[in-house]
């Protein structure tokens, strides 16, 4: 196979490549051998494929730890195109290989999630094409697979849907499962229909905005930026054609691309191809049915849709109320038949059929036959009644017929007259409780006469219970000062202050709000710390214990101070399921919270060699010295998890607290930022006392000092501060570290890095027990940044100052990728091999 120089390619025949030193090139080919998982690109929000239009990516919908998909992504608006496991998601470590065989994603054990099929010839590349299209290839270069053969729910310009090939809808935007949604094409049309029973809702011949051109079978549908179409098998005679108004847009150049959304609308949606804009903005250029109301389940099981100017409403029919989960059911109390004979799993019932009113249609009976001709309702009843998958039915008085509800009902229609005569009548078929038995009149006196003595009793118990809860509390706590309480002086009815604690705990339990992590009470994390016995650390927002969960994991437990918790419990949660929903590998994960009464605390994952101040600056001889590379490690961790908070995740955060204390470190060289999210937390009022928190002093901007604005740009001037700390392994400042063996005192570490570079001696700088084991010129340039980083005016930490002309060579180009100023990206650079290159601005 020829390959021009024009395009970048990723090989691996080696299983020592890392395939993060190429996550940001645009990679169109990979080529066998190649295995990965979504961790070797979380730095490239799991992109590993990219074309000019498009990209391949391990992707998760909805933000959380899993599921994840292999997925191509629209490149400039991030819109999924195709979904090759959308039947079986996968977790993050899932793996993704390319072998001769073909394409295949298997879980840790082994199992296989997904493959492509097999294969009349081994595989030489897979290739992304710049029309979106996924292709394994043979060694001369022809097809052997194609995403475009095995459509989704989105269909491309360039992508033919072929007869008998379907769209699927996905379940919902975060999750791309198999919908009850289809667009099938037919050697005669293109259908949308309705899972489980196949039924037409829609049908390109019946639209209004079709036109015939031909008597031709149909070969394949088709869109473009001009209309829809169905083409014969020549693929250039049209069948049936939609063509769509001019565009309204001021952008000549857009994308285009039809989708069958989770609603069962069939759309074409176009967005301009304008990358200065902020945010992809897709608008509807065709949708199908145009009737809200001709959408099968628009208002839920037997929900009454009625047509408006604007939009539709929903409603219920008479007789029948609307349900929490949506849909209405029988204000009776009888229930609607589901697709087994009447009277399974409901003892004693009998089914009935419950008129649904006048002037109501059903979508069903639009594009289907009825099921009998020349009948009544009777015999339409009797029928149903011995039709186990028989549901209602509908009659046609004018025609005698009866069309059958099966298997599954949708909403209804809000349809008058048609044509000044009465439409079908609908009937459903219900399931009533039989009537007691005539001894029961007894069983009610008894019952009627026992209920005193009953309520007594369970009052009682009720009462008991609750002491020896209030009691057995009270003991379990009883060597907490905050919570010791006399047991000797017996049982005690609860205080109206406790009573009102209570309260508010119940209150809390009621507050719903999406995405929260997991809800512990105080009660359960006071026994994973062992009443909190282990202390691991302190900052400015409370103190941290070490805790075993009941499945063994080990948690870090923050308890907050009360000067950082004078926000409302709804508010609180609120903030906690934003910090709970971010994700990184450089970040460290909120695993829960406790929000009872008063009481605030956080379970973070446990990271089991400490923070990294404790290594640094600790001159234990005992202790081994961080090397050179590992401090470098150490930087690019924090660097990433910076850049993510500050630009990578939905949420725009700002740590405001970035410091040694805050990056912890776990084994395998894991580096993780902790107590990201925590200024959030804090009320107005309280935001004061930041400036004063311990440890913190020594980070903080000038904008701190000035009431200038608060930035990202104030996160990285600590970040510079941190940078000359890991360089020289003391406290910049002397003073703030009593227990360094110095025997005068330090000048300001960062006026000494300054004076170095204009010498151009970075040599100097370097922590004395590293015994120059260092790396001079990625030294040099961490430096560098550093003072860059440190720059007082915000706006000019953005440039990498010069001491001297560097040389420019083949890895001297600064990757792409989202960074806190240029601190991240220059540290990214120097991990890239790239020494000496003049950063530009981020």
């Amino acid at each position: 196979m020829a390959r021009s120089s024009s395009i970048s390619f990723i090989k691996m025949n080696s299983s020592n490549e890392d395939p993060l030193h190429h996550f940001n090139q645009m990679v169109k080919f990979l080529y066998p051998n190649f295995s990965a998982t979504y961790f070797h690109f979380v730095d490239s929000d799991g992109v590993f494929l990219s074309s000019s239009a498009f990209s391949v990516a391990f992707h998760n919908p909805d933000g959380q730890d899993s599921p994840h998909y292999i997925v191509v992504l629209h490149a400039l608006s991030g819109a999924t195109v195709w979904t090759a496991n959308a039947a079986s998601p996968v977790p993050p470590s899932a793996t993704l290989s390319l072998t001769a065989s073909g394409l295949a994603l298997s879980l840790a054990n082994g199992s296989l999630a997904w493959s492509t099929p097999g294969l009349s010839a081994p595989v030489f590349a897979l290739h992304l094409l710049p029309s979106g299209e996924l292709r394994l290839l043979d060694d001369a270069n022809a097809s052997l697979w194609s995403s475009f053969n095995h459509p989704t729910d989105t269909l491309l310009p360039n992508q033919l849907l072929p007869v008998s090939s379907s769209l699927t809808s996905a379940v919902s935007g975060n999750d791309p499962s198999p919908g009850d949604y289809r667009l099938l094409v037919t050697p005669g049309d293109a259908v949308l229909q309705w899972n489980p029973t196949s039924r037409l809702y829609w049908s390109l011949s019946s639209d209004a905005r079709s036109a015939k051109d031909s008597n031709l079978q149909v070969g394949y549908f088709s869109v473009n930026a001009t209309g829809l179409y169905l083409l014969a098998s020549d693929r250039e005679t049209a069948v049936f054609r939609m063509i769509f108004p001019p565009s309204a847009s001021s952008f000549s150049d857009e994308f285009y691309m039809a989708k069958l959304d989770p609603s069962g609308r069939f759309r074409i949606i176009s967005s301009p191809l304008n990358e200065s804009l902020s945010a992809a903005i897709f608008n509807t250029d065709f949708v199908a049915p145009m009737n809200d109301c001709d959408l099968p389940n628009i208002c839920g099981p037997l929900g009454l849709c009625a047509p408006g100017t604007n939009s539709s409403t929903c409603s219920c029919p008479a007789s029948f109320g609307a349900l929490p989960s949506g849909g209405c059911s029988p204000v009776d109390g009888s229930v609607t038949a589901n697709s087994s004979c009447p009277g399974e799993g409901v003892a004693g019932s009998t089914a009935r059929f419950m008129i649904l009113g006048n002037q109501i249609g059903y979508y069903g009976t639009k594009f289907s036959a009825p099921n009998t001709f020349g009948t009544n309702i009777s015999t339409c009843q009797d029928l149903c009644s011995a039709n186990c998958s028989c549901l209602g039915f509908f009659y046609r008085a004018s025609s005698k017929s009866c069309y059958f509800l099966e298997y599954r009902i949708g909403s209804l229609i809000s349809v008058g007259t048609v044509n000044g005569g009465a439409t079908a009548v609908g009937y459903v078929k219900t399931l009533s409780q039989a009537s007691p038995p005539s001894g029961s009149s007894s069983s009610v006196r008894f019952f009627i006469v026992l209920l005193p003595s009953t309520a007594t009793t369970l009052l009682v118990i009720s009462i008991a219970i609750i002491c020896f809860e209030r009691w057995r509390r009270n003991k379990r706590g009883s060597n907490d000062v905050t919570r010791s309480k006399s047991v000797s002086s017996g049982l005690k009815w609860p205080t109206p202050a406790e009573l009102s604690e209570d309260e508010e705990v119940e209150k809390e339990e009621e507050i719903a709000i999406p995405g929260l992590p997991t809800r512990y009470t105080y009660d359960e994390l006071e026994d994973a710390t062992n009443n909190f016995q282990t202390p691991i650390g302190s900052g400015g927002f409370g103190c941290v214990y070490k805790g075993q969960l009941l499945d063994k994991s080990l948690v870090a437990v923050k308890r907050i101070n009360a000067a950082s918790t004078q926000q409302g419990r709804r508010e609180f949660c609120t903030e906690i399921a934003v910090i709970g929903n971010i994700h990184h590998v450089n970040l460290v994960r909120l695993r829960g919270f406790c929000a009872q009464g008063r009481k605030r605390l956080l379970v973070y994952e446990y990271m089991n060699r400490s923070s990294l101040d404790r290594v640094l600056f600790s001159r234990n001889p005992d202790l081994v010295v961080l090397e050179w590379k590992q401090r470098l490690d150490v930087a690019v961790g924090a660097a990433r998890g910076l850049a993510y908070l500050h630009s990578g995740c939905e949420h725009r955060i700002i740590h405001c607290d970035v410091k040694p204390e805050n990056i912890l470190l776990h084994d395998n060289n894991q580096v993780k930022i902790a107590d990201f999210g925590l200024a959030k937390l804090m009320s107005p009022e309280q935001s004061g006392l930041f400036t004063t928190m311990r440890g913190t002093r020594g980070y903080l901007a000038p904008e701190w000092l000035t009431n200038a604005a608060i930035s990202d740009k104030t996160d990285v001037y600590s970040f510079g501060m941190v940078l000359l700390e890991i360089v020289r392994g003391r406290k910049n400042r002397a003073e703030e570290s009593g227990k360094e063996l110095t025997d005068s005192p330090s000048p300001y570490f960062p006026m000494l890095a300054l004076e170095m570079h204009e010498r151009g001696t970075y040599e100097e700088l370097a922590d004395p027990r590293l015994e120059g084991k260092v790396n001079w010129a990625e030294l040099e340039r961490v430096v560098k940044v550093a003072l860059c980083c440190l720059h007082e005016e915000p706006t000019v930490r953005t440039r990498v100052p010069r001491s001297k002309p560097a040389a420019r060579g083949i890895g001297d180009e600064l990757h792409e990728c989202w960074v806190v100023g240029v601190a991240a990206a220059a540290l990214l650079h120097i991990v890239a091999g790239g020494i000496g290159a003049e950063i530009a601005q981020a």
